[in-house]
């Protein structure tokens, strides 16, 4: 300069610092502009596209790998034959199958969040209420999807009629034994959204999983299995149910009513969008066919900014996301 002094420097701090030191402005100030933008370079209502591979794992009996953005889900089934004799408590004739899917254990999922899947899981840890709240999750959904038909589980034995029955009188059938899926479900990257991405890679390992043809051998008095994958069988799903999950980012402080501050809601959201939102919706919806499906269950968590009208207007995306999110299902 003229008189021999030198400028200050200018502050300026690279993008990820200032996320780091100050995540709310950071993402206010992308959505707040005329078109907002996510700093991930989303749209506020656009989910990621996911990507979905089967059959990865030789020695399960179904597997997936799910990949949403840089959250990536390993899900192998692992079946086993659970003798009816050996129910403890053997259920009612009159129960509903999906009652007696749950009584029995038939489908039992268990999720794991990898140490190193992100800064938040470090080597040494034990089991975190994340991991067991996806568990509980996916078990409850499993449950009340009514998924697999029960018949597909079970394994049915005609018995001969006895020699003193009457002639017309024909062989009864009885159950000798259940197929017991056990789902394993690993995070081995976790950015965001991990129940949608595990959901979706439980129905993706879930449809390609083949049970072998097994029968009661009254001689032996033992379930037998056929070696050939010819007489093996792949698991039916009864429906589709998929899951969308949305987030809420509010300016509103817990000071001033809802319409003193701006709002808006996130579809899909990511990790740092998940650290910065109060309130999430979960929207599971099913395909309407012949005046059946739709909403199969809506998780509200946190907040108060998420009314009728937004629920509503989650519910619609949910809908349209669905067959974005079948559509990579048929292809994976």
């Amino acid at each position: 300069m003229a008189n021999g002094s030198i400028a200050a420097p200018g502050l300026s701090f690279p993008r990820d610092t200032f996320a780091k030191l100050t995540p709310g402005p950071f993402l206010h100030a992308h959505l707040k502009q005329p078109e907002p933008v996510r700093p991930s370079g989303r749209a506020p209502e656009e989910g990621r596209n996911p990507t979905i591979n089967t059959g990865s794992l030789t020695h399960s009996n179904g597997s997936a790998v799910v990949r949403v953005g840089d959250t990536a889900i390993v899900c192998g089934v692992r079946a086993e034959i659970l003798l009816a004799s050996d129910v403890p408590r053997p259920p009612s004739d009159n129960a509903k199958e999906a009652d007696l899917i749950e009584q029995l254990g038939l489908l039992v999922p268990n999720v794991e969040l990898s140490t190193g899947c992100s800064p938040a899981y470090l080597p040494g840890n034990p089991p975190g209420t994340h991991a067991q709240s996806l568990s509980y999750r996916v078990n409850s959904l499993l449950n009340e999807s009514n998924l697999i038909p029960l018949k597909d589980l079970t394994i049915e034995y005609d018995e001969p009629a006895a020699e003193e029955a009457v002639l017309d009188e024909g062989p009864t059938t009885v159950v000798k034994a259940y197929w017991a899926l056990y789902i394993d479900i690993l995070c081995i990257a976790l950015d965001g959204n991990a129940f949608d991405a595990a959901w979706l890679a439980v129905l993706a390992a879930l449809q390609s999983t083949t049970l072998s043809k097994a029968w009661w051998d009254a001689d032996r008095e033992a379930i037998l299995c056929s070696p050939l994958a010819a007489d093996a069988h792949k698991v039916r799903l009864t429906s589709l149910p998929l899951a969308s999950t949305f987030a809420v980012f509010s300016t509103a402080s817990p000071l001033k009513q809802r319409h003193q501050g701006e709002s808006w809601v996130i579809a899909d959201p990511d990790g740092f969008e998940e650290d910065v939102c109060k309130e999430t919706l979960t929207v599971v919806v099913t395909p309407k066919r012949k005046g059946h499906g739709g909403i199969l269950r809506l998780e509200k968590r946190g907040g108060s900014i998420i009314g009728k009208d937004l629920m509503r207007r989650c519910v619609s995306m949910a809908e349209d996301r669905w067959s974005v999110l079948e559509a990579a299902l048929r292809g994976g």
